[in-house]
């Protein structure tokens, strides 16, 4: 350790924008450096960065896949002599996992970001049952903690890595906006909807616009994203005569201004990890519509109070009919006590501490 201070490196395959990428540089960025020595380390391009990082050192190591970048994270594990590392995402914790093998001296701990079970039916899957899924299974056991973003994904991961209670701890993403909730309902006149979030297959955008077509009552939809559905997304737009209703931004820096001039936030996903949109819609204080599907989504919305939780189609057209009026400041309390910046970074440094005493 550096003075008494725990030397932490966090590191992901990009700094592209993405839900993962978010949370572990916010998490590197604010943990306590009284207690604490950051290092951000980014497989990827600086080329390619989204996200803004300030007060400790980011290196990337400017390679095009993690399986290239072995013999750099190899060169980093050595320089560094961490005390703790985490990792997240996929393909890069199965790396992380096997490279522990040679530093017995550091503590590694992973992060899941999806229910991979549900995610591996929509073309994400992990390959499992072949040798990289015997890769990650040797990784996985290697490592000292695994950590999930939900109930259902820490369930999952269990039953498909056979990995033991001891080693998975369950930490939820942590609200990442210090903004109020807005002031009033935005409703007036023409209901707004919104939905935010990458177009591919398994967020449900298309389902979501088969029950939008048999609305009655006049409607705007914001849809914030790109992804490799999106001319799937807009060709169905106009077959369904609604291309006059919808507006489309392929990337915002500013969430929240959207959020608050928005009556719905909209989710149609079959499977979810810890959905950050969802979450920041509520701290926005816009209410979500969102089907009770595998991952977080269950453990943000409560049904009639931050939002409608449905369970079928029928459902859902019934809570895009409604005209409630929902009180903002509800919507937002509901989350902000859950999960607050320092309740959650607080169960990391925990997390760390434990890691490094047991």
């Amino acid at each position: 350790m550096n003075g008494n201070k725990i030397k932490i490196l966090f590191v992901l395959p990009t700094l592209t924008a993405g839900g993962a990428e978010k949370i572990i540089a916010y998490i590197a960025q604010n943990i306590n450096r009284k207690y604490f020595e950051s290092y951000l380390i980014i497989v990827g391009h600086e080329a390619e960065a989204k996200y803004k990082i300030k007060g400790i050192e980011v290196k990337f190591l400017n390679k095009d896949r993690v399986l290239y970048a072995i013999p750099a994270l190899f060169s980093v594990l050595y320089s560094y002599r961490p005390n703790v590392v985490l990792s997240s995402i996929g393909h890069l914790n199965t790396i992380m996992g096997l490279l522990s093998f040679f530093f017995a001296k550091t503590k590694f701990a992973i992060r899941e970001s999806s229910v991979i079970s549900e995610r591996s039916k929509f073309g994400k899957s992990r390959k499992l049952g072949n040798f990289s899924g015997l890769l990650s299974k040797i990784a996985y056991d290697q490592v000292d903690c695994v950590i999930c973003q939900s109930r259902d994904m820490a369930e999952d991961f269990k039953k498909i890595y056979n990995i033991p209670d001891t080693k998975i701890d369950i930490i939820n993403n942590p609200i990442t906006l210090t903004i109020k909730p807005k002031s009033k309902s935005a409703i007036s006149g023409i209901t707004k909807f919104i939905t935010i979030g990458r177009l591919s297959q398994e967020k449900g955008h298309l389902r979501v616009l088969e029950l939008l077509a048999k609305l009655k009552k006049p409607f705007q939809y914001t849809i914030i994203g790109s992804g490799t559905e999106k001319d799937v997304i807009f060709e169905r737009i106009k077959e369904l005569n609604l291309e006059d209703r919808i507006t489309h931004i392929q990337h915002t820096d500013d969430v929240y201004q959207y959020l608050k001039t928005h009556d719905l936030f909209l989710q149609g996903s079959f499977v979810e990890g810890f959905p950050n949109a969802v979450l920041e819609s509520c701290v926005a204080g816009t209410p979500v519509l969102a089907f009770n599907v595998p991952g977080g989504t269950k453990e943000i919305i409560e049904h009639n109070i931050n939002g409608f939780l449905v369970g079928n189609e029928e459902e859902f057209l019934s809570c895009l009919n409604s005209d409630r009026k929902w009180d903002p400041t509800v919507i937002h309390t509901t989350v902000y006590e859950k999960y607050n910046s320092e309740k959650i970074v607080g169960l990391y440094e925990n997390l760390f501490k434990r890691l490094l005493n047991g």
